[in-house]
């Protein structure tokens, strides 16, 4: 366990500094994907007594402040710390407020005594992609309180001026890579530095909450120029480059559920703005030649985002890189992508492979475009 490790270290005669906490909030921490993604997927759940277990949760950005200080501790100091956030809630009290956080309605928790840690490890494997070896130290761990015992720590390093950061705030940070859609360095794994809550390319697959993304790569003989400029007219009467009557049956369906559909166009047929809407999106971000992001404004149970990007070769051809990206709010959401996921094969690939078409035949700004 990691306070055997911590003995160890301590006893090797190497001075050792260990930090002891509960439920870091943020990316990647194993208790609060855990809690993520149970809170997002589930409505209502059948919980273990564990739920009801006292712990001090502490915002991942507050552990990075500890470990950074401790450079400037005394070299003979060879001991270990409790560090927690200033609340102590139940792992049931955080699922509801991660729940209000995320903009969820509230989930209905009713914790059961029959499920040991062994099983619950095997549930949460079920439900969530935490693997069940990854779940089960963390779920034996809430078996017991977690709460600071000591507060020593305070001598050493102590608080920000501002204080630690409360468990609603951390969660906030935790998920505003997304609610921002900042997802050009989350979603691309490039190797950006970020804020200390947000989610790493080297962390494990399951860590930062679900994305569901469908990814198309062709290379073309045209100009990057030429690709931009089919990328640059995509929408309104010029069309999305597939599936036209799919498109027009979205439209209608996002117009019945109270969206706007595809009757707000697009401004100028050749060219976009950040900012501007097309049809049932809105342009985000804009960077001729290379990128172009819309982010989708149809009324769905989550949020999503089609990105184009252009990449130039020595040869004067050119890269597409088109990628669908959807973020599900709740079990609605992951239901919603696995629904229309096999309409996807009429409108990804084609949308693609008509706009290397349309580049090579340079006439990107003509014509209505798509089956």
């Amino acid at each position: 366990s990691r306070v055997e490790v911590g003995r160890i270290l301590q006893a090797s005669g190497v001075p050792t500094i260990e930090f002891r906490a509960a439920v870091v909030i943020g990316s990647g921490s194993a208790s609060f994907e855990m809690m993520r993604y149970l809170t997002e997927r589930l409505p209502a759940m059948i919980t273990p007594r564990w739920v009801r277990t006292k712990t001090q949760p502490i915002a991942v950005r507050d552990v990075l402040r500890y470990l950074v200080l401790a450079a400037e501790l005394p070299p003979e100091l060879n001991r270990s710390f409790d560090i927690g956030g200033p609340e102590v809630m139940s792992y049931q009290d955080m699922m509801h407020r991660y729940a209000k956080v995320a903009g969820l309605p509230r989930r209905v928790i009713l914790p059961i005594n029959l499920l040991s840690p062994q099983l619950s490890s095997h549930w949460v494997n079920l439900v969530t992609p935490v693997p069940k070896a990854i779940a089960r130290p963390p779920v034996r761990s809430l078996s017991h309180p977690a709460t600071c015992t000591e507060s020593d720590i305070k001598q050493w390093i102590p608080d920000p001026p501002e204080g630690l950061i409360n468990f609603d705030e951390a969660v906030g940070l935790a998920l505003t890579r997304i609610q921002d859609a900042e997802v050009a360095t989350r979603w691309s794994g490039a190797s950006v530095a970020g804020r200390p809550s947000d989610p790493l390319p080297s962390d494990p697959d399951w860590a930062g909450g679900t994305l569901y993304e469908d990814i198309r790569v062709l290379h073309t003989t045209a100009s990057p120029a030429d690709l931009w400029a089919a990328v640059d007219c995509i929408g309104g009467d010029n069309g999305w480059y597939s599936a036209r009557l799919l498109w027009e049956v979205r439209g209608f369906i996002d117009r019945m559920a109270g969206g706007v559909g595809l009757r707000r166009g697009r401004r100028d047929p050749n060219t976009l703005r950040v900012g501007e809407a097309v049809d049932f999106w809105r342009v985000e971000e804009r960077l001729p030649p290379s990128l172009m992001r819309l982010r989708a404004e149809m009324k769905m149970p989550g949020r999503a985002w089609l990105e184009f990007t252009v990449e130039p070769d020595e040869a004067g051809g050119a890269t597409l890189r088109q990628r669908a990206v959807y973020w599900p709010r709740s079990f609605v959401g992951h239901a919603y992508w696995w629904s229309v996921a096999p309409f996807h094969a009429f409108v990804f690939p084609p949308m693609a492979r008509h706009i290397v078409e349309r580049a090579e035949a340079g006439t990107a700004v003509s014509g209505r475009i798509g089956a």
